[in-house]
């Protein structure tokens, strides 16, 4: 059954190509395409904001604790584990591996030894 299907497909194809000259059907298929934004066109767009009454119900998926939200840097921070969750496109990303570390203020190992 499908060796039938594949050869009436191949069989079909072939005696559309015979109708179709190419050149009509370059033209109409160029004048179809849709353009297409690169990234060096895109302006600097606001990101859509974040929704607050989501703290309600989202947690750290690793230590199950509240979340606070950074609007300076649009992200939900852990204080307790000090990681910060990103929000893209005004949808907070909650994998643990696209978390961020945050650097803590009063951590001795930064500062060199005299």
């Amino acid at each position: 059954m499908f060796k039938n299907v594949l050869s009436r497909l191949a069989t079909e194809s072939v005696r559309v190509h015979r109708h179709v000259k190419h050149t009509e059907f370059l033209k109409s298929f160029s004048a179809a395409r849709v353009s297409v934004r690169s990234f060096t066109e895109a302006e600097d767009e606001a990101q859509p904001p974040f929704d607050s009454s989501l703290l309600d119900f989202i947690v750290c998926p690793l230590s199950k604790k509240p979340l606070r939200y950074d609007s300076k840097t649009n992200e939900l921070i852990n204080e307790e584990l000090g990681i910060a969750y990103p929000i893209v496109d005004g949808i907070p990303n909650m994998i643990p591996q696209d978390a961020r570390l945050l650097k803590k203020d009063g951590d001795a190992s930064d500062t060199p030894a005299e």
